[in-house]
């Protein structure tokens, strides 16, 4: 479920291409902007002979619009239909005869496409990223045949499975469309709104986002920089930029009241409880005791909700957290729980079980012992993560874009060391309250 949980870590292209820094986990970045707006950051690394290419695009669901929805989700297909100087589905075979991998994916904040090449191809990466950038194929017989591939994908991927169309489906709810329109509406988008869209529209929606000043390049691996630019230069330079894409807007309140929504899924076979709490961006100070917060409620085996709700009550077959589950956010965010029921237990008990486990939190706090155990567990994923070129790269692209600056990738785990036993409780209490949740009651079709 690419679309609905956040994207999953892709595997490198050799084992043990790795990344080592001076300091375990640290990135020595080299940052600087082309004429054309396009921001670019260098992360050299000799240690293995793989190099990855990776670039983000500043759009996703959330610089859509009423009647226009789904855009950002196509062009995720589009953007390998072929261009000026590569035919289609051309881009996938010159990477994989080269001996790399390749992928895209949309999210609500961002658009990402990566290629990973052993280091002596870093000029294919560049050269293939702009020449789409620059000459993208945008024509009718392209826009109909991805049409009919984002509906195959929505097929096959929610409206076949148990509980998959209705989470992509349900949790907009949790926002305003009227005052934040942006991440009110699904990531995949309205199939009405894609079978009305003409080739002038797309194009139009291509050429206000997919430019150079509304981009970031990362190259992070076995490469010299001064050889790197050199290339970068002559590939990206000339071309144009464009004017600013109209900012985003989301007015979102908090605590407006509590939310429940019954409904039924024809592909499962027993009930489930999705139960979702605003929260703030990303860059909040709130932000990382939330994400502690989320790996001692709901993941792994030790997490207050296996050990009360799955292993002991047995009410639940699972109990997992998730935070953003379409995505990190520039904007509000979600704390998400998903829980699946035991065998004739009812969707409304597993609600409260999970109710009452937060409800908990939020009147005792948790306890030392799991927040280190949940910090050091960050710590690990953030330092084991670094190991591969591909990650670091995208660890880059994130703090850029969501923590202010390519450098925050380095400091953003003072923010982690910081949070306390208080800010534990206190971001309980503040967020996931009742009246700043969203309960999506799942029961089985004609049950």
């Amino acid at each position: 479920m690419r679309h609905v949980v956040r994207v999953a870590a892709v595997a490198v292209l050799l084992a043990g291409s790795s990344v080592h820094a001076q300091e375990p986990g640290r990135i020595a970045i080299q940052s600087y902007t082309l004429g054309n707006g396009l921001k670019v950051h260098l992360v050299e690394d000799h240690s293995s002979q793989v190099v990855a290419v990776d670039v983000w695009y500043n759009v996703g669901a959330r610089n859509e619009r009423p009647g226009r929805t789904g855009f950002a989700h196509i062009f995720e297909h589009m953007m390998f239909q072929g261009s000026e100087h590569v035919k289609k589905a051309e881009h996938f075979q010159y990477v994989e005869r080269a001996g790399g991998q390749l992928n895209g994916s949309t999210q609500a904040d961002r658009t990402n496409y990566w290629d990973l090449l052993p280091s002596n191809r870093l000029n294919l990466g560049l050269w293939l990223e702009a020449d789409r950038m620059r000459s993208l194929a945008i024509d009718q017989a392209n826009l109909d045949n991805q049409k009919e591939a984002v509906k195959e994908e929505r097929r096959l991927r929610f409206d076949n499975q148990p509980y998959a169309g209705t989470f992509v489906d349900s949790i907009p709810v949790i926002y305003d469309a009227a005052t934040c329109f942006a991440y009110a509406h699904s990531l995949v988008g309205s199939m009405a709104d894609l079978n009305a869209a003409k080739v002038e529209d797309v194009a139009a929606f291509f050429k206000q986002y997919y430019a150079p000043n509304n981009a970031t390049l990362v190259i992070a691996g076995d490469f010299v920089p001064s050889d790197a630019k050199a290339l970068i230069a002559r590939y990206f330079d000339a071309i144009p930029r464009v004017d600013a894409p109209p900012p985003v807007t989301c007015e979102q309140s908090f605590n407006t009241g509590a939310m429940q929504r019954r409904v039924t899924d024809k592909n499962a076979t027993i009930p489930a409880v999705l139960s979702l709490w605003r929260i703030p961006s990303v860059a909040s100070a709130d932000y990382p005791a939330l994400d502690l917060l989320s790996s001692i409620l709901g993941q792994g085996e030790s997490s207050r909700l296996n050990r009360t709700i799955v292993r002991d009550a047995k009410l639940a077959a699972a109990s997992q957290t998730a935070l953003n589950p379409t995505g990190p956010t520039r904007g509000p965010g979600m704390f998400a729980v998903l829980s699946i029921a035991n065998q004739g237990i009812s969707a409304d008990s597993v609600a409260a079980a999970v109710a009452a486990q937060v409800g908990r939190i939020v009147a005792d706090g948790v306890t030392a012992d799991e927040l280190t155990k949940a910090r050091n567990a960050w710590r690990s994923g953030t330092i084991t993560g670094r190991q591969h070129v591909l990650k670091v790269a995208e660890a880059v692209q994130f703090a850029d874009l969501f923590l202010g600056g390519a450098d925050k990738a380095n400091s953003d785990i003072v923010r982690y060391s910081a949070v306390t036993l208080a800010d534990i409780k206190r971001v309980a209490a503040t967020y996931l309250r009742p009246d700043n949740a969203l309960t999506m009651l799942i029961v089985p079709e004609g049950k």
